[in-house]
C-alpha cells in the first residue's frame, strides 16, 4: 500500500470520526430532552484494488414502528381514563364519604332522627324547628350537589373547546412537518430533529383523541381515528365546537341535532364532508372522548340519581294512599278505586295472582302510552286517567283479559277477578295521589315542593318530565317555614300533641318503594335503584363510591402500562451517557491513530522530497 493510499484512508477515517463526534455530541446534549431519539452514524466501507476506506451515508435514528403504535394507543387510553378519574375524584369530595358530615346518607339520617323527635314530642317547638332545619339541610345538599354537577358539566364544555382549538393547531403543525419532510436537501441532523418533532406532535394529538398513525418511508405520517375517520393525509381535517351556553339538568345530548342541548363537536374533512363526532360515535378514547363521556353520561347519571332522591322525598311526604274498597259481584271479588283526586304522575297499584303466580301492576296517570316491566319485575302502564274511568276500563280490559275491569261511575274504576278459584285472584289495590293541602286533606303534606311552591306529582307529560332536574329546584314549603306547627296539625285547630302526621311520614319513608329510570330498555348501562328512600340513598352513595374507585383503579392500571412502555422506549430510543462516553473514548483513540498515520505519511513524504 502506497503513501497516497495510506493518507487517503487516514483522512477518510478522520472525517468519519468527526461526523461520529458530531452525532455523539447531539446525543449527549439531548439526553434529557423528551421525545429525543438516539442517533447513530451509518458508516460504509469501500474496497478497491489498492485501498480500503470508510464513508458516512447518513444518520440512523432509533425507531420501532410497533412500539410507537402501541405507545400512541396507550397514550389515548391513559388520557381518557385520567380525565374521567380526575373529575370523579372531585365529585367524591363533594358527595362525601358514607357516614361523613354533610354526606347524603348522614343528612337524610338527620332528617329521620328529627322526625322521630316530632313523633315523640309533637308539641315541642324545638323538635319541630329541628325537623324544619333538617329538611332545609336536605334541600340545600341536593341543590348544592346539583349545582356542582352542572358546574362540572359546564367545565367539560370549556375543556372540550380548548382541546378542539389545540387539536387544530397540532394537526396544522404536523401538516407542516410532513411538507418539510419532503425536502430532499435537508441535512441528516435536521431531518432527525424533524422526526422527533413529528413523534411529539403525534403523541400530543393522541392525548386529545384516539388515533392510528401510519408512519411512511419518506418520514411523513398520516392520522385517522380508530373508527376510521381521516384526520391528516393529503390534507388536514378541521375540528369545530359549537357551544350550547350554560348547561342545566335539562341540557341533555340528543342524537337529533335539532333537539340536542349540549355543545356539538364536529370534524370537517379536506373534501368538505362534516361529521358529528358525538352522534356518530367517533370518539373512542383520548381526553376529548373522556370529557364527552363525563358531560353526556357519567355526570348526567349522577344528576338523575339526585333527582330520584328529591322525587322520593317529595312523594314520601305528600302521597295520600287510598285503599280500594272491597267489592263482591257474585263469585267475583275485587276493588273499587276512586280516581277523583288523581293528578298527572299519580298512580294505582294492584296485585293479582294468575295460575299461582303473583303479578304486580302500576298504572301511571299519563297521556303518554307506555307498557314495560321495571327493574323489580313490576309491570308499569301509562294510562290517561283524566279521560275518566270508562276510557281507562276499556283500555285495561284488553290488557288484562282474565280480569273483569269496568267503571261504576265517572271516577270509579272497578277491578274484579274471574270468580273462579285458582284462576285469578285480586289481592290488593291502592291509589296514590298527591296531597292537595296542608290541613284538612289527610296526614300527608307537601313539605318538599317544586318551583313556586307547587306540588311535586312526578308528572311525566311535562317537557322535560317533572322529575328531571328536580334536585336543583326542590325547596321547602314556605308555609311550613313560617309556621312549623303544620308539621303536626293536619286539621285546622288540631292539637299540637298529635303525632299521627309524624308517624305517617315515618311509615312512608320506611315502606314506600321506588324504582329508578323508568323503562330499563331506555336506560341501558345505567345503575338501577330500587327500595325505600334510605335504601336508594345507600345504593347511590355505594354506586358512586365504587364507580369512582373503579375509575381511579383503571387510570392507575393504564398509567402503569404506559410507564412500562415509556421505559421500553427509553431502552430503545434513549441515550445512555455511559455508553456514549465509552464511544467517545473509542473515537478519540481512532482519531489519534488516524492523525498519527497522517503525521507519519507527512514525515515520509517530506523526507522523500528532501532526498530528491
Amino acid at each position: 500500500m502506497g503513501l497516497t493510499t495510506s493518507i487517503t484512508n487516514a483522512v477518510s477515517g478522520l472525517r468519519v470520526n468527526q461526523d461520529s463526534i458530531d452525532v455523539l455530541s447531539r446525543n449527549i446534549a439531548n439526553s434529557g430532552t423528551p421525545g429525543y431519539h438516539r442517533q447513530s452514524l451509518n458508516v460504509v466501507d469501500y474496497n478497491s484494488q489498492s485501498s480500503t476506506y470508510a464513508r458516512t451515508i447518513g444518520v440512523n435514528r432509533a425507531f420501532n414502528t410497533s412500539l410507537q403504535t402501541y405507545y400512541t394507543r396507550q397514550v389515548s387510553d391513559t388520557a381518557n381514563s385520567g380525565i374521567q378519574a380526575s373529575y370523579l375524584d372531585r365529585l367524591q369530595g363533594f358527595l362525601g364519604k358514607p357516614g361523613a358530615d354533610g354526606s347524603l346518607d348522614t343528612v337524610f339520617a338527620n332528617l329521620q332522627n328529627a322526625l322521630e323527635g316530632i313523633a315523640t314530642s309533637p308539641e315541642d317547638y324545638t323538635s319541630r324547628s329541628q325537623a324544619v332545619t333538617a329538611a332545609q339541610s336536605m334541600v340545600e345538599t341536593l341543590n348544592r350537589l346539583s349545582s356542582t354537577i352542572q358546574g362540572m358539566r359546564q367545565e367539560t364544555e370549556g375543556q372540550i373547546a380548548s382541546n378542539v382549538h389545540n387539536l387544530n393547531g397540532m394537526l396544522n403543525s404536523l401538516s407542516e412537518v410532513n411538507s418539510r419532510m419532503l425536502d430532499l436537501g435537508m441535512t441528516d441532523g435536521a431531518r432527525a430533529a424533524l422526526l422527533d418533532q413529528r413523534d411529539r406532535l403525534v403523541s400530543s394529538v393522541a392525548e386529545m383523541i384516539d388515533v392510528r398513525a401510519d408512519y411512511r418511508a419518506d418520514g411523513t405520517v398520516a392520522l385517522m381515528t380508530r373508527s376510521g375517520v381521516g384526520l391528516l393525509d393529503n390534507g388536514v381535517s378541521t375540528f369545530s365546537f359549537e357551544s350550547a351556553g350554560n348547561l342545566s339538568p335539562d341540557s341533555l345530548f340528543n342524537a337529533d341535532q335539532d333537539k340536542t342541548m349540549v355543545g356539538k363537536v364536529s370534524l370537517t374533512t379536506p373534501s368538505g364532508l362534516t361529521v358529528d363526532l358525538v352522534t356518530q360515535g367517533v370518539l373512542q378514547g383520548g381526553e376529548l372522548g373522556g370529557l364527552i363521556t363525563l358531560r353526556d353520561k357519567t355526570l348526567v347519571e349522577a344528576q338523575a340519581q339526585l333527582d330520584e332522591i328529591a322525587a322520593g322525598l317529595a312523594q314520601a311526604f305528600s302521597t295520600v294512599k287510598t285503599e280500594g274498597s272491597a267489592v263482591e259481584v257474585g263469585d267475583a271479588k275485587g276493588f273499587d278505586i276512586d280516581l277523583a283526586n288523581m293528578r298527572p304522575g299519580n298512580d294505582i297499584l294492584f296485585t293479582y295472582s294468575e295460575g299461582g303466580l303473583d303479578k304486580r301492576v302500576r298504572l301511571v296517570n299519563s297521556v303518554t302510552p307506555t307498557d314495560y316491566v321495571d327493574a323489580t319485575g313490576q309491570r308499569v302502564i301509562g294510562l290517561d286517567l283524566s279521560a275518566g274511568a270508562g276510557a281507562a276500563a276499556a283500555t285495561l280490559s284488553t290488557m288484562f283479559p282474565t280480569l273483569a275491569i269496568s267503571s261504576t261511575g265517572p271516577n270509579n274504576l272497578r277491578i274484579l277477578d274471574d270468580g273462579l278459584t285458582g284462576k285469578t285472584d285480586l289481592k290488593s289495590a291502592v291509589s296514590r295521589s298527591t296531597s292537595t293541602g296542608l290541613q284538612g286533606a289527610g296526614l300527608a303534606l307537601n313539605l318538599f315542593v317544586d318551583q313556586g311552591n307547587s306540588a311535586f306529582t312526578n308528572d311525566l307529560d311535562t317537557n322535560p318530565p317533572q322529575k328531571q332536574g328536580f334536585a336543583a329546584r326542590i325547596s321547602i314549603n314556605t308555609a311550613i317555614i313560617s309556621d312549623n306547627r303544620l308539621l303536626v296539625q293536619h286539621e285546622v285547630g288540631g292539637t299540637l300533641g298529635d303525632a299521627a302526621r309524624a308517624d305517617y311520614v315515618i311509615e312512608q319513608l320506611e315502606q314506600m318503594k321506588f324504582v329508578s329510570g323508568g323503562n330499563p330498555a331506555n336506560n341501558a348501562g345505567r345503575f338501577q335503584l330500587a327500595g325505600n328512600l334510605s335504601e336508594v340513598i345507600s345504593q347511590i352513595v355505594g354506586f358512586q363510591g365504587s364507580s369512582i374507585n373503579a375509575a381511579i383503579t383503571k387510570r392507575d392500571d393504564r398509567q402503569l402500562t404506559l410507564d412500562t412502555i415509556v421505559d421500553q422506549m427509553q431502552t430503545e430510543y434513549g441515550v445512555n451517557i455511559d455508553e456514549e462516553m465509552g464511544r467517545l473514548m473509542e473515537l478519540q483513540n481512532a482519531y489519534a491513530a488516524n492523525a498519527r498515520v497522517v503525521s507519519v505519511v507527512k514525515e515520509l513524504l517530506d523526507a522523500l522530497f528532501a532526498s530528491t
